[in-house]
């Protein structure tokens, strides 16, 4: 079970009820850039994905070892056992981790995803940013090329964050398929945080990465401002949107019960 955490809820990552896709990049300190040690539980998901099932939640490029070299000299680590070192990397902090160039087509060419949401390392590994974009067909004409853009253009080692969030129907990390027909109760679901942070390690690299947090999604009921802007957000979701989040009939259910008709 998700614990409570109090800060989440004065802060919510859908804000004022702000569309959900946007850039919403704001600066962070470096000092809390990479300083997320995984807890217990964390690490031992990470550490049973990387043994039992490695090409799944890593993915290479031929030509990321450099990218991946500099990485590590970041985080302190150069060894490893395993066949990359992103993967040695990904047990030194909760995130998951995406590499991507900074330069030509900012492919992505190395990864560590542990807790997906929704997409499949294996099937973007190699290309370009544009391409990642394809699952929200609209996503790319809304922010595609300021992404692109930023990347190109953000000062080296001045990390930014911003938040993303969808609703699950558990507190599974491992989801490479959204969910389409959710078959229980709301009042159980949970709301997905991601929170990310982008960073231009290198003239040629940066860094993209992604923490996921829960909250219990019946815990909004004690916020009942954040519950209107959380209505208002997903009343704010074009057809492409919908489809990623899990569909209309998902989002009927959500609206349904965040108004009090369930």
């Amino acid at each position: 079970m998700a614990k409570i955490d109090n800060n989440f809820w004065k802060n919510p990552p859908w804000g004022d009820g702000e569309k959900k896709y946007r850039l919403g990049l704001s600066p962070i300190d470096k000092s809390k850039w990479l300083n997320r040690k995984p807890n217990k539980e964390l690490f031992q998901h990470k550490k049973n994905l990387l043994n039992s099932s490695y090409k799944k939640v890593i993915a290479t490029t031929e030509d990321s070892l450099e990218a991946q070299k500099y990485l590590g000299d970041i985080f302190g680590i150069t060894d490893t056992n395993y066949p990359d070192l992103i993967a040695e990397l990904s047990l030194n902090i909760q995130d998951d981790l995406c590499v991507m160039e900074s330069k030509n087509q900012q492919r992505l060419i190395a990864a560590s995803i542990c807790s997906p949401s929704y997409w499949d390392v294996k099937t973007k590994i190699g290309r370009p940013l544009k391409e990642i974009h394809d699952p929200v067909v609209s996503l790319d004409k809304k922010i595609g090329e300021r992404i692109s853009t930023f990347i190109r253009q953000v000062p080296i080692m001045k990390p930014f964050g911003r938040q993303n969030w969808l609703i699950h129907g558990d507190t599974k990390r491992f989801h490479l398929k959204e969910e389409k027909t959710l078959k229980t109760d709301p009042s159980n679901w949970f709301i997905r945080s991601e929170k990310e942070t982008l960073c231009r390690y290198h003239e040629d690299y940066s860094l993209f990465t992604i923490n996921v947090l829960f909250q219990p999604l019946e815990e909004i009921f004690n916020h009942l401002k954040q519950k209107q802007n959380l209505i208002n957000s997903l009343q704010k979701l074009d057809k492409d949107e919908a489809d990623y989040f899990g569909g209309n009939t998902k989002i009927s259910i959500l609206l349904e019960y965040l108004s009090g008709q369930v």
